[in-house]
């Protein structure tokens, strides 16, 4: 045992905790409990995946939603109505995710967290029963804008463990949205339009026949609900000393015998954050990937259940989602097993660009599996699904890594907060820009430059070739040697 750990101990029975402080009281508990609560490594599980469900639902049946609202003048047109749709979420994020970081600064990650989840509940709800395409908008805008929950958890997944297990923590909240990205579209799949597949069940005339697409909202909320139940019985991690609200640097400060908080040192850490260039370049190839993987959710489900005239695979809701639940399947063996030692071999920058690479061909090859018919385009779209989600989330879950690893331990909330800003603004262009692309590429299947469906995988595939040029190092730079090593 080394001399530091021996005195570490020692060290914190000197600090002095706030009585009824809750963010004391968290620290006490660290101190006590050496391990990991199992319990709040499941909240947070739960908190990500039911903000994330809302966000990628409803693209296997969007096709259907905007077809039944009779607003688009042609079948060609119903993409660029679903792009405003999925786009709406997004925008709303994007405009109150910094509001929402401030919010739980100010009293709490718990509130927003509670907050963000119970919005899933009324909005999502009320998107479900939608009946017209505005309705639509207006409920999926206002339920991004009330569900900040993602970025207050990302702090709270920090804050809750013990320093040895944050990166635990952290990465818990990227599986759960990687899952939930993938959870979300096979949910739709399979419950949109019951009464149409499961008629026994859901009978001609019922409320489900009505209202087609509520029973995958509707259950995407009611295990919202229970989270919101939950989370009412989680700790607070906020500190809260004489009734003033502290930082967690702040606080250990104060523990340790500091009446002074150099406020000025914390601005500047703050400010530095936009001079780290690894830290900067890493968010904006980011943003790049998640722009580029919102449009081809988009564009992938709305591709598949349009008509072969269109170029489309004329696949039903339940092929979609099939289809999603085998890609997710995938995803989740390939976490548990090779992702760990690729990364290690390879860095998670390393392994990035060389999986971004085939993403390429990769893309450019559904038109031509379009061709196929039968149980040989089942068997072709669902490895190319798999590839693509597998390729999705080993660019994304490097990114993540890099940018809680080029910052300080106490300057990753602000970190992150950028990076969900940003991120949000990229998506809320995604859906809208895949979908009208897509209509416009439907438009053209006599031209004689990628004629179809060929030319909306070439613009994805330009996108996906501007983030990899990201992650080079004229692009990605260095911070400072031990840096260039962990990443590379």
């Amino acid at each position: 045992m080394s001399v530091d750990h021996m005195r570490e101990p020692l060290l914190k029975k000197n600090h002095h905790y706030y009585k009824d402080c809750p963010g004391c009281k968290v620290e006490q508990a660290k101190e006590l409990n050496q391990g990991v609560s199992v319990k709040n490594l499941f909240i947070i599980w739960m908190v990500v995946l039911s903000s994330t469900l809302p966000a990628s639902s409803l693209f296997p049946f969007l096709y259907f939603m905007i077809r039944d609202f009779k607003i688009a003048k042609s079948e060609a047109d119903i993409s660029y109505y679903a792009g405003y749709v999925g786009s709406s979420f997004m925008l709303g994020r994007t405009l109150t995710s910094v509001l929402w970081g401030m919010v739980s600064d100010r009293y709490g990650r718990k509130p927003v967290m509670v907050i963000g989840v119970f919005s899933v509940v009324i909005f999502n709800t009320l998107f479900g029963i939608s009946t017209s395409f505005w309705m639509a908008v207006i409920t999926r805008f206002l339920l991004g804008c009330l569900n900040g929950a993602i970025g207050p958890t990302k702090a709270y997944a920090t804050e809750i463990f013990r320093e040895e297990h944050q990166a635990l923590g952290l990465s818990t909240v990227s599986v759960a949205w990687g899952t939930g990205l993938i959870v979300g579209p096979a949910l739709g799949g399979y419950l949109a339009q019951p009464a149409e597949k499961y008629p026994h069940i859901f009978p001609k005339g019922s409320f489900w026949d009505k209202y087609p697409y509520s029973l995958p909202s509707f259950i995407i909320s009611a295990v919202s609900l229970v989270v919101v139940i939950a989370c009412l019985w989680i700790p607070e991690t906020l500190h809260k000393h004489n009734g003033n609200n502290v930082s967690t640097d702040d606080a250990e400060a104060l523990e340790n015998g500091s009446n002074k908080v150099d406020k000025e040192k914390t601005a500047q850490k703050s400010e530095s954050l936009f001079l780290n260039w690894p830290l900067m370049s890493s968010i904006i190839a980011y943003c790049v990937f998640s722009l580029h993987d919102i449009a081809y959710q988009e564009v992938f489900s709305l591709w598949c259940v349009s008509p072969p005239s269109l170029g489309g695979l004329n696949f039903t809701t339940d092929d979609v989602g099939n289809v999603l639940a085998i890609s997710g399947l995938a995803l989740v063996i390939y976490q548990l097993t090779l992702y760990q030692y690729m990364e290690k071999a390879c860095g998670p920058v390393g392994i990035a660009r060389i999986t971004g690479i085939f993403s390429i061909p990769l893309l450019q090859s559904y038109p031509f599996i379009a061709m196929l018919s039968g149980v040989s385009l089942y068997i072709f779209i669902s490895i190319g699904s798999i590839l693509k989600n597998i390729i999705s989330v080993t660019i994304t879950t490097g990114l993540f890594l890099v940018q809680n690893r080029v910052v300080e331990q106490d300057q990753r909330g602000a970190a992150n907060g950028i990076s969900m800003t940003a991120m949000s603004l990229f998506k809320a262009i995604g859906p809208a820009a895949g979908g009208s692309i897509l209509t416009w590429s439907q438009k053209r299947s006599d031209a004689s430059f990628l004629p179809g469906t060929h030319m909306v995988f070439f613009f994805l595939n330009v996108v996906e070739g501007i983030g990899i040029l990201m992650m080079f190092k004229p692009f990605l730079g260095e911070k400072k040697k031990t840096v260039s090593d962990q990443l590379h």
